[in-house]
């Protein structure tokens, strides 16, 4: 390919975009197909009797049990974005790291296809290791279509979350029927099949991604170098930072005590995150850099209880909608598996009103930066929680709930995703440190796993609590954390130093 025509590649918009992004867009799609279609069928499956189901057997666990490694599995699938975030860093940049997490992702979705035990575990494994190559490293990818200060980056990642709701929508929508049809492997299958389209796409669309996701070399004994051991080895010079870290690991070894060798695991990975957290904010060269990174660190804190509280979708919510809801409509039983859709489906309808919301308001000089934006969102979210206290307590009357209650809930929840999740992944690109940069977005996708294994306990929880308490107590923590950060809002606006003053 010539240089001429490479350029033409390179400048070619559709829409006002890179035509980059839509290339990334319809790999996001397929890759969030397989995803979400596997995850509206996890609970479900696993909590399904080994006879006598017209889908087939299931593992014949109880809702306590499905829960817990609901749990550890979202969480993982967004944790190993960290390791992911780092081997796109120093190895292999960005754009080869989404091309192996996509090969992975394929072999792990066929795995699941097999009825075997193994199968189940080596597929989720599998999947793990892939979404955590892939996730952190296509959004990274999408902010470097935009220059610094272009303000069509919000917009760009707000197109670019359509395509992670098209293929929510499209899997929910139809994996539902699929299963009922042919089985539960029919639809692990077919997750599979989504994610071979989505590389397909990816690799068709390399002409447009040329200029992005590389992996920049960086000169020896030039000041921008460093190295994960590096900071490690810095650490143990470090007095303060190395008490810190010393203090997290003893409690870290309490935890696996107490709370047995999983969560023991994940404290300590926990412990190794944050120090290594604290070196990059000691190595950052200027006040501002290290202001900036704090706030990032800050708001990783409401991503971690939007999506503790958001993803009781995926696990409390559904088996509620199994069997708590009365589900006809026009005669017909609606899929379970379908209200997961309708999230995805308030998602593309919403997307670019919200989008287009913020940004004339922002035009107007009206307040609408990310960290309003995102503690309004997870105010919003939770009001989507006051419909299903309402559905628990039509169900303590009658003996069931509408479903009204449900598509309230998720036309809330999807409002309040609108304002925080892809909002903070343009965030990220703007205030993360260049040569962390994918490390920062997997520490953020890391965080959406820590909220995801919070869903988890929390759902775990009903089966003392009621579901009740459970939707009654995140309806008011959510309420009070949103608030709490907008009483924050101008000493943390200050501290980003104007990151997002320049937009136009």
């Amino acid at each position: 390919m010539s240089n001429t025509t490479a350029d033409a590649h390179l400048k070619s918009t559709l829409f006002g975009h890179p035509i980059g992004l839509y290339i990334l867009f319809f790999t996001e799609m397929w890759e969030r197909f397989s995803y979400y279609g596997m995850r509206a069928l996890l609970v479900l499956y696993m909590t399904t009797e080994t006879m006598g189901d017209s889908r087939g057997p299931g593992l014949g666990w109880t809702s306590q049990e499905a829960l817990a490694l609901y749990g550890w599995y979202t969480m993982l699938v967004y944790v190993m974005s960290i390791p992911g975030g780092m081997i796109a860093d120093k190895l292999l940049g960005q754009k080869k790291a989404v091309l192996l997490g996509a090969v992975i992702l394929c072999i792990g979705h066929g795995v699941l296809v097999f009825t075997d035990t193994w199968a189940f575990y080596t597929g989720l494994g599998l999947v793990i290791l892939g979404v955590g190559l892939l996730k952190p490293n296509i959004s990274t990818m999408v902010g470097g279509l935009y220059a610094q200060g272009d303000i069509r980056r919000d917009k760009g990642f707000s197109i670019f979350y359509i395509g992670i709701n098209t293929g929510s929508l499209l899997a929910t929508m139809v994996i539902g029927f699929v299963v009922a049809q042919w089985g539960w492997h029919a639809g692990f299958g077919l997750a599979g099949i989504a994610m071979v389209l989505g590389l397909v796409v990816y690799l068709w669309g390399q002409k447009y991604l040329t200029h992005v996701g590389n992996l920049e070399i960086q000169e020896k004994n030039t000041v921008d170098e460093s190295s994960y051991g590096a900071l490690f080895q810095n650490l143990l010079t470090s007095k303060k930072q190395l008490t810190l870290t010393i203090i997290l690991a003893v409690v870290s070894l309490f935890g696996w005590y107490s709370l047995g060798w999983g969560f023991g695991l994940l404290f300590i990975f926990l412990t190794v995150i944050a120090a290594l957290m604290m070196m990059i904010y000691k190595e950052l060269d200027s006040q501002q850099d290290k202001d900036r990174f704090l706030v990032l660190l800050l708001s990783f804190i409401m991503v971690i209880i939007f999506w503790g509280a958001y993803e009781q979708a995926g696990g409390l919510m559904n088996l509620y909608a199994d069997s708590k809801t009365d589900r006809i409509l026009l005669g017909m039983q609606v899929p379970t598996v379908m209200f997961q859709s309708l999230n995805a489906g308030f998602i593309i309808i919403f997307a670019a009103i919200v989008a287009s919301y913020w940004a004339k308001r922002k035009l107007k000089g009206k307040e609408a930066s990310s960290l309003f934006k995102m503690a309004i969102g997870i105010i919003i979210m939770g009001f989507g929680f006051l419909f299903m206290v309402f559905a628990t307590m039509e169900f303590e009357k009658v003996g069931s709930s509408s479903m009204l209650w449900l598509v309230m809930a998720y036309l809330f929840h999807t409002i309040g995703e609108l304002c925080i999740s892809p909002v903070a992944l343009s965030f990220i690109t703007k205030l993360s440190p260049v040569k962390y940069a994918s490390l920062m977005m997997g520490v953020y996708f890391a965080a959406t796993g820590l909220g995801n294994k919070v869903a988890g306990i929390i759902g775990e929880s009903a089966s003392e609590l009621g579901e009740y308490s459970v939707f009654l107590g995140i309806l008011v923590f959510t309420i009070v954390i949103g608030t709490l950060f907008l009483m924050l809002l101008k000493p943390l606006n200050r501290l980003t130093h104007g990151a997002e003053d320049n937009e136009k």
